[in-house]
């Protein structure tokens, strides 16, 4: 990863928008940190995966967790959404799951003599679609308006989200039986995408303790509830950008749409749910300002799930984790001193 040391640090010029008082990131950074160590104590030896979950919560994102069967996906977004006092739902996507499961209904009413709308699993500050891919593609597209839009249309009438929303949805890979791939619209939906991976023999050993008798997340209790959050999410809001780093994400986001080994780059929505990712990750850092290794490490989890490798990176068993990683490396970082156009 490139070193940038504090020649990025920003000059704010007098017409860009104030940024948020440097007193709020201890205050961000110490709760976010009673989240953290909440999950964590659930979650064993994963404190990357921990941190992206995080990041995606802060910068109003929404997660997908990928990976093989019984490695804790699901343990993770339970863990991340008991810890925080909020309404949580989940809902388990099966082959027969309808969209109005998850959006909600209007059923008539005999006493009223009136339609009522019933609302679905979406209503709730945070959301756990667990096996999102097992649901046929009906059902998942019911949730590309609430994930881009925050809000619900049934029957002509639109119900707006409670804040902070946020849908942490786990899948399989593809490659399990009874599964549907998630099309591009609603994989571009997702800010990041983690992998939890198989643990080490020591953290493994530290499970085996931890969960033998009892599951952690029977004694996780809440420390922070939806109002802190969402001013945590305030605060995030107001990290500031250099424009040279916004030129930096541009040209990172432009190299996936040029690159021989994709025939599917990144979308404009994957360049500010990068930046964003980035705030919330400056932030984390207890930082008012966003570096250029903030876009770097975030690139593989928000980018790498949106493309689509070409034939000949299939045929060389190039991933598309590999392809952003190589572009990361190649892709050069912008003079902080340039006066931007």
């Amino acid at each position: 990863m490139v070193s940038t040391g504090p020649t990025f640090e920003p000059t704010r010029r007098p017409e860009e928008p104030r940024w948020a008082p440097a007193a709020d990131f201890p205050y961000l950074a110490q709760t976010a940190g009673r989240v953290r160590d909440a999950v964590q104590r659930v979650i064993e030896g994963k404190p990357d995966v921990v941190r992206t979950a995080l990041t995606v919560l802060l910068a109003e994102g929404h997660l997908l967790i990928e990976d093989v069967p019984g490695v804790g996906k699901t343990m993770l977004a339970k863990a991340l959404a008991r810890s925080i006092d909020c309404s949580v739902r989940r809902v388990q996507f099966t082959p027969d799951l309808l969209p109005s499961d998850v959006t909600g209904v209007s059923v008539y009413n005999q006493e009223t003599h009136d339609f009522e709308f019933r609302p679905g699993g979406i209503f709730a500050n945070i959301v756990v679609g667990d096996e999102i891919n097992r649901a046929s593609p009906k059902t998942q597209s019911a949730l590309l308006e609430c994930m881009e839009e925050r809000q619900v249309t049934v029957d002509g009438t639109t119900y707006h989200l409670e804040a902070p929303f946020m849908v942490i949805a786990t899948q399989n890979p593809i490659e399990m039986e009874g599964t549907y791939p998630l099309p591009e619209a609603q994989r571009d939906r997702f800010m990041a995408r983690v992998s939890m991976g198989y643990p080490s023999p020591q953290a493994e050993l530290e499970m085996l303790d931890a969960h033998g008798a009892a599951s952690p997340l029977d004694d996780l209790e809440p420390v922070t509830d939806a109002r802190e959050v969402a001013k945590l999410v305030d605060i995030v809001q107001g990290v500031y950008v250099s424009p040279a780093v916004k030129e930096y994400a541009i040209t990172l986001v432009t190299a996936t749409r040029n690159s021989p080994d994709l025939r599917l780059g990144a979308s404009p929505r994957a360049t500010l749910h990068l930046v964003r990712a980035a705030r919330a990750a400056a932030a984390l850092d207890d930082r008012e300002y966003v570096l250029p290794d903030d876009l770097q490490a975030l690139a593989v989890p928000v980018l790498a799930h949106r493309l689509l490798p070409a034939a000949e990176a299939q045929i060389a068993r190039r991933s598309a984790e590999q392809v952003v990683t190589d572009l990361v490396r190649t892709v050069p970082v912008p003079d902080p001193h340039r006066r931007s156009r």
